[in-house]
């Protein structure tokens, strides 16, 4: 199953639509989604995945914007992981 699959099956599966979630590029996914976002690392709906390359990352986080995530890469950098969270009222959405 590719990323874009398998972050495309986790939001089905939370029943959300993708004006629901955030989809971003960054060299470290932990830090962006924990610390940046304030995703709840127990109880948030997240994902994220070394694509391999940094063109694979932005393809995928492009695709998802065109969707109707939320988004967008702030900085170019040698990013290759992508991530995705459930926007909650508690997080950090449009940062």
């Amino acid at each position: 199953m590719s990323i874009e699959h398998e972050i495309d099956g986790l939001i089905q599966k939370s029943g959300a639509n993708y004006r629901e979630w955030y989809v971003g590029v960054a060299i470290n996914p932990r830090e962006r989604l924990f610390t940046g976002h304030n995703v709840s690392e127990k109880s948030g709906t997240w994902i994220f995945k070394d694509t391999g390359s940094e063109t694979a990352a932005r393809e995928i986080e492009a695709s998802f914007l065109k969707k109707g995530c939320k988004g967008g890469s702030m900085q170019k950098d040698s990013s290759r992981h992508v991530y995705a969270y459930k926007i909650t009222r508690t997080t950090w959405g449009r940062s």
